[in-house]
Order: structure tokens, then C-alpha cells, then sequence
């Protein structure tokens, strides 16, 4: 869900997936898995989980982005077809094998494709993790709490989940670092931009 959320079309979609090295093969397929089970079609049907894309426009980005995946050598696990012959359906995608320089990790697909990167150290996973113009949003699962409080601190991303991810809710600040905006919506930071800062110096005797 954290990737195909709305087909993927979601700002905080976690389409760069890092996951180590001693579990990535069984996350590979695992995720496939789950991908291949997903009913796309019409999202009025009982049983639909995945819809369209929103426009020809968006969709043939993303059968574009799909296609130049595999010729940088992604190794494509699932999905990358269109479904049926009229709308805008595409397969949920996953390739694995991508590298950082990789344009599927590089930019924002907006589109049902997850990349899954195998990575070695926490260090390293933070220092890749933060190689992109993009902060809006990261998570990480582990049973480790002194990692979950290194990533959250690390990496730069306005909201960070851990063992859990889309988790906005009213209370809590939303909003990206770099690319990804300017203030937060959401939580009392929200209020912040419809109030005037006033500062008032008074100079005070030195005697009273």
C-alpha cells in the first residue's frame, strides 16, 4: 500500500524501496507476490484494488518510465504491461537490481513502479536515501529502536514513520524538505502562515 496507494499517483508513494542485502531476494519475491495479486480494473467493482491512471498524459509517462527502466538494465520482476483495451490501466511494476544512478530511482514516476535497491550498512542506506532533490516523506521497518531514532534523525524528510507508513493525521506537521515545499500544513505549524510576528524592544533605565 505504502507504493500503489491510488495506482501510485500519491506524493509520499514509497517508490525507492531499500531493503538489505540478507533479505532482499525473499523481499523481491515476496513483493511480487503481492503485486501479481492485486485485481486492477474498474475501482467501482467489488474486489478492485487498483485503478487508472488520470489521464493518456500521465499514462504514457509512466509505460515510458517503465521502458527506459529495462534498458538501463533493471531487472523487471512484475507488471510493466498495460491491462485491457480501453482506460488508463497499468500493471502494478516492480523492478529490482536498480542502482542509484538509475533513472526510475532518480526521478518521480507518479505511477504504480516500485524500485527495490538492496543496500549493505544503515549509513550507507541514510547517505542514498538522502541523494535526491526530493523530502517529503521516509519510513523504516526494524525491531531495532536506536536504528529507527538514527534514520528519523539522518535522513531529510518531513514526515518519517516507523513500522508504519502513510500515516498522516491532522495533528501531526506536514510537509517536504528541498524539492518537496516550503511550510507545513496540518497541526498547529499550519497556523503559522495566517499569523503576523511582531517583535517589541524596550530599552529599560538602568536605574529604576
Amino acid at each position: 500500500m505504502g507504493v500503489f496507494e491510488n495506482q501510485g499517483q500519491c506524493c509520499i508513494a514509497a517508490t525507492r524501496t531499500f531493503v538489505h542485502e540478507s533479505i532482499y531476494d525473499q523481499f523481491v519475491q515476496k513483493a511480487g507476490e503481492l503485486a501479481k495479486a492485486r485485481k486492477v480494473g474498474n475501482p467501482f467493482t467489488e474486489g478492485t484494488v487498483h485503478g487508472p491512471q488520470i489521464d493518456d498524459t500521465q499514462y504514457k509517462k509512466i509505460l515510458g518510465y517503465i521502458e527506459v527502466g529495462q534498458k538501463e538494465g533493471a531487472k523487471l520482476v512484475t507488471g510493466g504491461k498495460t491491462v485491457g483495451n480501453e482506460g488508463y490501466f497499468i500493471e502494478p511494476t516492480i523492478f529490482a537490481n536498480v542502482t542509484d544512478d538509475m533513472t526510475i530511482a532518480k526521478e518521480e514516476i507518479f505511477g504504480p513502479v516500485q524500485s527495490i535497491i538492496k543496500y549493505r550498512t544503515l549509513e550507507e542506506a541514510i547517505e542514498r536515501a538522502n541523494n535526491t532533490s526530493f523530502g517529503l516523506a521516509a519510513g523504516i521497518v526494524t525491531n531495532d529502536i536506536n536504528k529507527a531514532l538514527t534514520f528519523s534523525h539522518a535522513v531529510e524528510a518531513g514526515s518519517v514513520w516507523v513500522n508504519t507508513y502513510l500515516a498522516v493525521v491532522n495533528q501531526a506537521p506536514f510537509g517536504g524538505y528541498k524539492q518537496s515545499g516550503i511550510g507545513r500544513e496540518l497541526g498547529k505549524d499550519s497556523l503559522e502562515g495566517y499569523l503576523e510576528t511582531k517583535s517589541v524592544s524596550i530599552r529599560l533605565p538602568a536605574k529604576i
